[in-house]
């Protein structure tokens, strides 16, 4: 394989976007192996009461991540996350008002490997969704998991990510100051084994907690598709029934995380790496849906609202896809 190298000069702000993306991945993909190592690492050395510390502050604080969490203003303001929307780059569009007395369900799609637009659009205000949308306070929905880790968790807390299990996201929806968002990738981890370039697989059919929720909250829901999310990485090829797959399958089940086989680009060269390629994404908020509240809803009506949902979402994409790339001809694979 020939290897592209990237140039030698090279402006001082396109260093910084890289240096901005390396720190995510290193976050995404090794931050809490760290800190669970420094955890041990403390109990085993003569400051072992600070491990100590830790693990008791983990008890302790075990509620927050599905409590709303402990997001910091300051934290996702800074400096960094430009540079890392300004990479891609990042951009959040708005298609109608959402009013801010009403709490909101935002359906992201698709996944892709690494949901960077979900992060970037979500998680910082580097394209300044609190401008966009004032009054609303947004909240990634991650695997409960993660929230075990020691200090991992608080530094992810910062940044306005909450358990993804059931009553985190009741917690949300059932402010009724309204404001609150919960966003959730739909598809979830399986869905990123079938994100690469071109991809336009969704796994959304079967999909239906997030409308029965919304239901009983009588929070709206909002289609969101973020185009360009399946553009940043190639992957090994896995396709349904490959023994690759079947093992990614089994270890999703068993561990609860996808681990697909991605690989995009290096810091110094292009040919390989684990750097997502410079690819825009373009995060569309479609129109709110709004939902009544239905304490006990029956699946019929789960069903009807389900069918509304999915061509809101169709249509939200068939709009706006030439604009961003996507052939006339191309559609949306739900299964």
């Amino acid at each position: 394989m020939k290897i592209e190298f990237a140039p030698l000069i090279i402006p001082l702000r396109r260093r910084l976007q890289t240096l901005a993306v390396l720190q995510w991945i290193f976050s995404f993909l090794a931050l809490a192996q760290c800190c669970l190592a420094l955890f041990v690492l403390l109990l085993l050395s003569d400051v072992w009461y600070l491990g100590l510390l830790c693990l008791a502050w983990l008890y302790l604080d075990r509620d927050t991540p599905a409590s709303g969490g402990r997001r910091s203003d300051w934290m996702r303001s800074w400096t960094i996350w430009k540079h890392f929307r300004d990479y891609f780059p990042i951009k959040l569009v708005k298609t109608a008002e959402l009013d801010p007395v009403k709490n909101y369900v935002f359906g992201f799609h698709p996944h892709g490997v690494l949901v960077a637009g979900a992060f970037g659009n979500f998680c910082t205000e580097a394209t300044g969704f609190s401008k966009l949308f004032p009054g609303l306070r947004p909240h990634l929905l991650i695997l409960p998991f993660w929230f075990k880790v020691p200090l991992f968790r608080d530094y992810i807390m910062k940044s306005g990510l909450v358990s993804s299990e059931k009553k985190s996201v009741v917690h949300l929806l059932s402010q009724k100051s309204g404001g609150q968002v919960a966003v959730i990738a739909v598809g979830g981890p399986p869905e990123s084994l079938d994100a690469r370039p071109g991809a336009l697989t969704l796994q959304i059919l079967s999909r239906k907690g997030f409308i029965k929720i919304a239901m009983s909250q009588g929070a709206h829901l909002v289609p969101v598709f973020s185009f360009g999310e399946n553009e940043l990485f190639h992957q090994v090829e896995n396709p349904p029934g490959s023994l690759i797959r079947l093992m990614q399958e089994k270890l999703q089940k068993f561990m609860g995380l996808a681990l697909p086989l991605f690989h995009a680009r290096g810091v110094f060269q292009y040919s390989f790496g684990l750097l997502p390629f410079r690819r825009p994404i373009h995060t569309v908020v479609g129109e709110p849906i709004p939902v009544p509240k239905n304490l006990n809803p029956s699946i019929e009506e789960i069903e009807a609202l389900h069918k509304i949902y999915l061509q809101n979402l169709i249509q939200l994409f068939e709009t706006h896809k030439t604009r961003y790339g996507i052939a006339d001809h191309q559609h949306l694979n739900l299964v």
